[in-house]
């Protein structure tokens, strides 16, 4: 492994061997539905509390994604796992049921690609050989935890978006067949001054861009060297707002560039600009890039997940919200 300034070089090709992802029911009906390994229709999964549903959903994508592998949990030799809720509890409850060491992640939104660079990083090196990476996220849980008590019923800004309830899980091996993921940009923290709860698009879409211009600089790509580049969970808002920045920087991003958060929900589900939440990325790239990759419609992608870093105190006294993105570039090779 070699690096330049915010970016790892990977040499050694760590591959996705497999990927899992769980829904919701509303995210099962957007325009994404038919891609999903599982559509949960309880929110509770059949638990007394969502947030024990949320640990069934994370059990379940883990789980999978293994099986898809072809391997058992007893050949997954890390798991590194985050999610949106204090002290990871989804994540952390999950891995006591596992025989696998833990390692416990969090940059809200931007956790998956944060789980990817790091497990990456472990397998070039010839750390490890198995390592699962695996985020996820559930409205009614992130909800009360950040905004409002659920049966309050408050009315959301339009330019809120929708905490996605998903979850994906990606198994990252030294061999085997699947995308390589060959270089990874740790992002800066960036905060534009953004203190509105609910404007998480624009607080976000600065350190997409930070990342992205990282990105270009470090490896000396340009957009057009992608088949498609994907932010984390921006939605429509916060899309259009990278879009713009990018113009000023002297970078078109095209039909090539896409959200994940505005590609799980169209306008009709009244989801606002769209997804966001942990999961939100990490479902979207463990169904429908990786199907894209392995049908070899894609071959070269950047994921830029993003993630907003306030917490609900910090929101409550006033602070502004300091955002990162990591980025990752998945390729077929041979």
């Amino acid at each position: 492994m070699s690096g330049k300034n915010q970016t790892m070089f990977f040499n050694n090709n760590p591959r996705i061997i497999s990927g899992m992802s769980v829904v919701g029911k509303r995210e099962g009906e957007g325009p994404l539905g038919k891609y999903f390994d599982e559509v949960v229709l309880d929110a509770k999964c059949g638990e007394k509390t969502f947030e024990k549903g949320e640990q069934q959903m994370f059990h379940k994508v883990i789980l999978g994604a293994i099986e898809k592998a072809n391997l058992t949990p007893h050949d997954i030799e890390v798991l590194l796992a985050g999610d949106l809720l204090n002290q990871l509890v989804s994540s952390s409850y999950v891995a006591r049921e596992l025989p696998v060491s833990y390692l416990g992640l969090y940059n809200a939104c931007s956790t998956m690609t944060e789980c990817l660079a790091l497990g990456a990083s472990l397998v070039d090196g010839g750390r490890f050989n198995k390592i699962a990476c695996a985020t996820g996220s559930h409205f009614a849980t992130a909800e009360r935890q950040y905004r409002y008590p659920l049966e309050y019923g408050c009315q959301r800004p339009p330019y809120s978006q929708w905490t996605a309830t998903a979850a994906g899980c990606s198994i990252l091996s030294s061999d085997g067949d699947g995308p390589a993921i060959t270089h990874a940009t740790l992002g800066r923290v960036v905060d534009y001054g953004i203190n509105d709860l609910n404007n998480m698009g624009a607080a976000m879409a600065p350190a997409a861009l930070d990342t992205l211009l990282a990105v270009l600089t470090d490896t000396g790509m340009d957009v057009s060297d992608f088949d498609a580049i994907f932010t984390g969970d921006l939605g429509r808002l916060g899309a259009e707002i990278l879009r713009d920045l990018a113009r000023e920087q002297g970078i078109k991003l095209g039909q090539s560039y896409s959200d994940c958060g505005e590609m799980l929900f169209v306008r009709e589900q009244n989801c606002y600009c769209g997804g966001s939440g942990a999961g939100c990325s990490a479902a979207v790239l463990n169904s429908f890039i990786l199907r894209k990759m392995n049908e070899g419609e894609y071959n070269r992608v950047l994921l830029l997940a993003t993630g907003a870093l306030m917490s609900p105190t910090t929101s409550y006294q006033g602070e502004t919200i300091p955002c990162v993105s990591h980025g990752v570039i998945l390729e077929n090779v041979l």
